[in-house]
């Protein structure tokens, strides 16, 4: 494994700008720093609760406005927001590799995903929300209309693994939709989450219509949920949970996406040099830190050892590095947490038995939280990587007999977020996939292909979460529908002079009419 340098600091012309779009930090300010170097990034501004407060109502004001606006006037911001994105994408690369550590091919990934999602809703959007015209009670003389309300001001609660495709990509449809979004990110990586804020206002966004406010969870996250009229988070199991209790108690909408254990699963006609040269960036983008990477890989054992010894080849040619350039194939970990859960997990493995195949290093010479890719075999469920979510660069191999012992293993954990399927017969992989209890399945594909087809639907199953990303339920969850239904010429009730048994009779008749003619 090769090493390229490490990054510069950014500059405080790029940083200064950035923080003063933050919501007024009357709570003090927390150091950050840069994961790749140990630097210092900036001192960050915390919000107070009565700056909390001084924001919803800025937002809440700026809503009622923008929501009277024509929704091909709200998705023409997005549409510059893409060209901005793109245009200006040097800079934001730098802010995400800075604040995360990874590397500037999986940062680019964050790029790329605002840039689909802007496209996608700025296109979809008009026609999302238009008033639809169901049939009425009565036919001609029953009018119904559905309309779409939206939420008022939704709470996009973003984590630190994916600070601009998770702060951005969730808040368009939501500011699409009619929306004021208040942002909470993760302190690591705010300066992230101020630079999308601050180019939406370039593209057109009104003032005060997005805007962050900065703090640990365990502070202001309470606080933010407990003013928000939609709450969209990204993160741990164990907090989703908190925070659905929370919303069920003030009876508010949440969309959840959660933790993974992804499986991939390599069948026996699987092309294996293809599966093998795949299945190291789902397992290792974002050094692992990925929400949607894999941890476990079921090869059937007719391929296994050619697998493995193409798998594990691949893993030592990674390069490693936090250069602001795209020379590193992976980067660094973000926290020291992280790296201590990737060491523990390998440590544990090891002690009880598995065997590290490539990887397995803490590498300091290159930065604080740097670590080597890593694949373990002989893995039994008695350790913690077995069944555990790792997040970092770790993954373990398992040879099975066939496809339905790879099914049954791949099912076999409380999660199911993503999963992969590897076959040269296109037809079995989706008919393999389908029995896979996971949101999303890719076929010949790690986790991308579902991922960037953004007119889908994302989700977790299980403790994986509730709720969707992407497609028309991506935009939809962010809307109260309202029916508005106007009688015409007669009402729904007897005629004058009609007893109630005849008016009974007559809607016999009618109901019956409507079955046989095959009528909704």
């Amino acid at each position: 494994m090769t090493t390229v340098p490490p990054p510069a600091a950014l500059s405080a012309d790029l940083v200064k700008p950035l923080l003063d779009r933050a919501v007024a930090g009357s709570a003090g300010t927390v150091e950050v720093f840069a994961p790749a170097t140990g630097a210092k990034i900036a001192d960050l501004p915390q919000s107070s609760v009565e700056d909390i407060d001084r924001a919803f109502a800025t937002a809440r004001a700026a809503q009622r406005e923008w929501a009277r606006r024509p929704v091909r006037e709200r998705v023409a911001v997005l549409r510059r927001l893409h060209e901005i994105v793109l245009a200006e994408q040097d800079t934001i690369l730098d802010i995400v590799q800075t604040e995360t550590g990874k590397s500037r091919a999986h940062a680019f990934d964050e790029v790329a995903d605002v840039a689909v999602n802007a496209r996608y809703y700025a296109a979809q959007a008009d026609r999302l929300l238009t008033a639809r015209r169901p049939r009425g009670v009565l036919p001609v003389l029953t009018r119904v209309d559905v309309l779409h309300r939206p939420k008022g001001v939704v709470a996009v609660i973003s984590p630190w693994n994916y600070p601009l495709a998770l702060a951005a990509s969730d808040a368009l449809p939501a500011l699409a939709a009619g929306n004021a979004v208040i942002a909470r990110p993760d302190n690591q990586t705010a300066l992230t989450a101020l630079w999308a804020i601050d180019a939406a206002e370039r593209a057109g966004l009104p003032e005060g219509l997005w805007q962050a406010v900065l703090g640990r969870g365990a502070v202001i996250g309470g606080e933010v949920i407990d003013r928000a009229d939609y709450v969209d988070y990204t993160g741990s199991s164990a907090t989703g949970r908190t925070i659905a209790r929370q919303a069920g108690e003030r009876l508010i909408g949440y969309s959840l996406e959660l933790g993974g254990k992804n499986p991939l699963i390599v069948l026996d006609d699987a092309d294996v040099s293809r599966a093998a040269k795949i299945a190291v960036r789902a397992c290792f983008a974002s050094a692992g830190q990925l929400c949607e990477s894999i941890e476990r890989i079921y090869v059937h054992e007719a391929v296994h050892d050619r697998f493995v010894s193409e798998f594990v080849a691949a893993v030592r040619r990674i390069e490693l590095g936090g250069g602001l350039d795209y020379r590193a194939d992976m980067g660094s970990l973000t926290f020291q947490r992280q790296l201590d859960s990737v060491r523990a997990h390998i440590e544990d493995a090891v002690a009880k038995g598995a065997t590290v195949l490539a990887g397995g290093r803490h590498r300091p010479d290159l930065g604080p939280f740097f670590h080597e890719p890593t694949v373990l075999t002989g893995v039994t469920p008695e350790m913690a990587v077995y069944g555990e979510e790792t997040f970092g660069p770790v993954v373990s191999i398992y040879k099975v007999a066939s496809e339905d012992e790879a099914v049954e293993a791949a099912n076999d954990t409380p999660y199911g977020l993503n999963a992969s399927v590897w076959t040269k017969d296109a037809e079995r992989g989706r008919r393999v996939a389908a029995r896979i209890r996971a949101g999303s399945v890719n076929v010949n594909e790690g986790f991308i292909a579902a991922w960037g087809s953004v007119d889908a639907p994302s989700g977790g199953l299980g403790i994986s979460g509730t709720g969707r990303r992407h497609g028309p339920e991506g935009l939809l969850k962010y809307v109260d529908t309202q029916t508005v239904a106007t009688q015409r010429m007669l009402p729904v009730a007897p005629l004058p002079g009609m007893s109630e048994g005849a008016w009974a009779k007559v809607m016999t008749f009618y109901l019956r009419l409507m079955k046989s003619l095959r009528q909704r």
